[in-house]
């Protein structure tokens, strides 16, 4: 059984910082993906950012620039660094992770900017 654990979402002011963790633990194949994708109020969810076990990242446009993914392939856990915070930012964060084929999904972290 894989799970996700996600920790780090909180209130910010606009133009600060939040760093998200997610560590995923079970049966797990070391060549995966894993990354970020959040839902606001009323939108459908997207893509925030992605990483391969290998470290290729993908990025929404959005956020490029302002937000960094890393992983931590000993730890099964990636990070995402948020700086330059934006209100439209403002969103439930859900971490994902594709493995072997299989989707799973952490229960989602509040992150909200205000302005």
């Amino acid at each position: 059984q894989v799970q996700l654990v996600e920790s780090g979402g909180g209130l910010v002011q606009a133009g600060g910082s939040l760093r998200l963790s997610c560590a995923a633990s079970g049966s797990i194949f070391s060549i995966n993906i894993m990354g970020w994708y959040r839902q606001a109020p009323g939108k459908q969810r997207e893509l925030v950012a992605v990483i391969t076990s290998s470290g290729r990242t993908n990025y929404a446009d959005s956020v490029k620039g302002r937000f960094t993914l890393s992983r931590d392939n000993a730890k099964n856990t990636v990070y995402l660094q948020m700086n330059s915070l934006k209100p439209e930012d403002t969103a439930v964060y859900y971490c994902n992770l594709i493995d072997v084929g299989v989707e799973y999904w952490g229960q989602g972290t509040q992150v909200t900017v205000s302005s």
